[in-house]
């Protein structure tokens, strides 16, 4: 099959590329040409952005895809465009969607008011009821913050009967090239030789479901190409950890033998506090990728964070972000221990 897929330079895009060529796939990306990506030299690259789709039209009906994966789709005007763009053209349009649709991420934001989500959940688990959960955090209407909303986009990829979508739901994604440096706030003070390291009670036991970078391309090139998975929604997980469990992890990656003090809310200054509720974890099941697709990860997950950790320890972000190790809290917290 040709496969188009949008952002496919970055991080995840490279994973979901690798994995359609290693099916036997012919590749095209479409990006806006500021960062080339690690691809082989077959995939072919189409310049363009991902606001004005419409733009690029005659590239991408030349080269016509028999199935398209949106990766870097935010909100529902980029998927609405997306969908006009390329019904006729493909069979096929995969939406990389995310776990911050269900309801229980609002409860931990604050955003959802009410009782704690049981967990685990699956697909079927409802989903927020209030639209736009970082506009109180963006500046003006131009700010992608505004707009972000994946449940709507969803709504636009699966509503539409000329072209069937598939929406593919991702927790937090970790491994080589995590620019969002999920696992930094563990690594780099284990890294910089620090003997303790605070967390707050809460938040060391908070859970949070996890999955490696190839084992998101592995779902996208299945979710994308197989019969089954038109008009499905399916969650990508290798499993659950506490962010105690996390650190533990990393600990004897990095051989650290320090010690992680944990401590309540209200014995932290503000600078280590979690803005979070915390009492609601975010563990996530997978069963029916696997069931209807024959999904199966390519990497463990505690293979997969450890190989995460090391890509971290080796590729520290300059310049290092200080506001986020806070070590001056840490120490005062120490100190008066």
């Amino acid at each position: 099959m040709k496969i188009l897929v949008i952002g496919g330079t970055r991080f995840i895009g490279p994973a979901i590329v690798r994995r359609l060529l290693a099916r036997g796939h012919e590749v095209a990306v479409f990006h806006r040409g500021e960062t080339v990506g690690d691809l082989p030299a077959s995939v072919e690259h189409i310049h363009g952005d991902r606001d004005r789709l419409a733009e690029s039209r005659g590239a991408l009906h030349r080269f016509a895809p028999d199935a398209v994966i949106h990766n870097v789709v935010s909100c529902r005007r980029q998927a609405a465009e997306a969908m006009e763009l390329f019904r006729g053209m493909t069979e096929r349009l995969l939406l990389v969607s995310s776990m911050d649709v269900y309801r229980a991420y609002g409860r931990l934001g604050g955003t959802e008011p009410g009782p704690l989500e049981p967990m685990p959940q699956d697909e079927t688990a409802p989903l927020r009821e209030h639209l736009y959960p970082y506009r109180p955090h963006a500046k003006d209407a131009s700010d992608p913050k505004w707009e972000y909303d994946k449940i709507p986009a969803e709504k636009a990829v699966l509503g539409d009967e000329d072209l069937p979508g598939t929406v593919l739901r991702l927790p937090m994604v970790i491994g080589p090239g995590d620019y969002q440096r999920r696992l930094f706030d563990l690594v780099r003070p284990m890294v910089d030789g620090r003997r303790a390291i605070v967390l707050q009670e809460g938040h060391a036991h908070w859970q949070s479901t996890y999955t490696h970078v190839e084992n998101v391309g592995e779902a996208a090139a299945l979710a994308c190409t197989h019969d089954a998975a038109a008009g499905r929604v399916y969650n990508v997980a290798d499993g659950a950890l506490s962010t105690l469990e996390l650190g533990a992890l990393a600990a004897r990656t990095l051989g650290w033998d320090g010690e992680f003090v944990l401590l309540p809310r209200e014995e932290l200054p503000e600078a280590l506090v979690i803005p979070w509720c915390v009492e609601q974890s975010l563990v996530m099941q997978a069963e029916r990728i696997n069931e209807e697709l024959g999904y199966e990860p390519l990497i463990d997950l505690e293979d997969g964070v450890c190989e995460a950790v090391r890509w971290e320890r080796d590729n520290p972000p300059d310049p290092i972000p200080e506001d986020r190790l806070n070590y001056e809290a840490q120490d005062e917290v120490l100190g008066g221990l």
